[in-house]
């Protein structure tokens, strides 16, 4: 269980009709209870979210290129309450929220119709 984590992992979003992404879930309680960063290749975005009792609401957004077929690395650097994203290497959000301060699992995210390949998954624990 971590609190203050960076998660890194390569990422390949390989079709779907619904939804073509993937993510990254840390500080994870439960189903109902965990921050997720996701990039959607249809949508050509990436997104911070937090769901809280259930309840998904977007802390920041991005819009860029995300490219079907290609790899792509997703990258979030999560300390107290500062969440960074970088994709491909690029910072591209930036977000505080309080909502999740205990330590959560993390791992690996993507849904409905989504065919994603995973590669590379990199986890370190951030010291203060």
């Amino acid at each position: 269980l971590l609190v203050d984590v960076r998660l890194a992992v390569r990422c390949k979003a390989v079709t779907g009709w619904l939804d073509q992404s993937c993510g990254l879930v840390f500080r994870y309680r439960d189903a109902q209870n965990y921050y997720v960063v996701r990039a959607n290749a249809l949508e050509d975005n990436v997104r911070f979210y937090k769901v809280a009792d259930g309840l998904r609401q977007q802390l920041a957004s991005w819009s860029g290129p995300v490219n079907t077929g290609a790899w792509h690395e997703l990258l979030v650097e999560a300390r107290g309450d500062h969440v960074t994203v970088f994709w491909d290497g690029q910072q591209v959000l930036e977000a505080h929220d309080q909502t999740f301060r205990d330590p959560g699992q993390i791992g690996l995210w993507t849904k409905a119709d989504s065919v994603t390949y995973f590669d590379e998954l990199r986890v370190d624990a951030l010291g203060e």
